[in-house]
């Protein structure tokens, strides 16, 4: 049993920080709640925190027509995130230019790094936990 519970310690150590909570974004745009979605993680648009047109702001820019008219608060925009090199990884997607990407995420305190990537692009921004 010693032994089994030494061979434990190195995979908990490895876990990455939860993700779990609210994020403020980069530009202060908008909250995204972070929770568990089954065994993954998942995330949420909460609420926009910018002027929105009558009757709120709308996916827009999807890429497929038929998702342009919901809403944009309330949006799942991660999905099926899993632990991945001491972060978390996963699909993401950004109503705010219509991209999907492969999301890489990291937890250090109260800061969430967030990369994207679409094929060789890549963007790196740094949210704020909400107490």
């Amino acid at each position: 049993m010693a032994l089994a519970a030494f061979a434990a310690v190195p995979s908990m150590a490895a876990a990455p920080s939860s993700l779990t909570g609210r994020w403020k974004t980069d530009d202060g745009k908008g909250i995204v709640t972070m929770a568990p979605c089954g065994t993954k993680m998942c995330g949420k648009i909460e609420r926009l925190l910018i002027k929105q047109p009558a009757g709120g702001q709308l996916d827009e820019r999807n890429p497929e027509k038929q998702k342009r008219s919901r809403p944009v608060t309330g949006l799942q925009i991660y999905w099926d995130l899993v632990p991945h090199e001491g972060g978390w990884k996963g699909p993401g997607y950004s109503p705010e230019d219509g991209r999907y990407y492969t999301a890489h995420l990291r937890v250090n305190g109260n800061k969430l790094t967030m990369k994207g990537c679409v094929a060789v692009f890549c963007r790196t921004v740094t949210w704020t936990r909400i107490v």
